[in-house]
């Protein structure tokens, strides 16, 4: 694992990731840091995300066809993305963990990371859309997955 200086730029671009329950994309970011940093440029964001999600400090999120986007919660965990705005939600499945480490043991651990994307409907979305849980969902039992 690289291990990287912490510059001022840095630990405020991890600060700010990791104050916020959004995951935005770069250019998002990149306005919430010069809020702090007027002079920093987007460059600069875009080279520090890239070089913190290598080193693992952070979590880039890569969908097919969208852009990237950024998350300052390492722990294990899944995603929801909305089918309708676009945004990423934080999904805590238990058991997760337990599928990885089968999966690891089965596939004689060659796995390096994994990340397990649903999409569907943010809570927001569905309400405007009228959208209801499947049959097979509980209400209850599904709310308690997100945070």
């Amino acid at each position: 694992m690289i291990r990287l200086s912490n510059t001022n730029q840095r630990r405020i671009i991890i600060e700010e990731l990791r104050r916020i329950k959004c995951h935005p994309t770069a250019d998002e970011l990149y306005e919430i840091v010069r809020q702090r940093l007027p002079s920093i440029s987007l460059g600069t964001v875009y080279r520090n995300l890239e070089l913190l999600a290598d080193c693992g400090e952070i979590l880039k999120l890569e969908f097919a066809g969208r852009q990237r986007r950024f998350d300052g919660d390492i722990r294990r965990h899944c995603h929801l993305r909305c089918l309708h705005c676009g945004s990423v939600e934080d999904i805590r499945i238990p058991g997760v963990e337990l599928l990885e480490r089968e999966l690891d043991k089965f596939l004689g651990g060659r796995i390096r990371a994994a990340q397990l994307e649903f999409t569907g409907y943010c809570r927001d979305c569905a309400a405007k859309l009228g959208v209801t849980p499947s049959a097979s969902a509980g209400r209850s039992r599904a709310s308690s997955f997100m945070n």
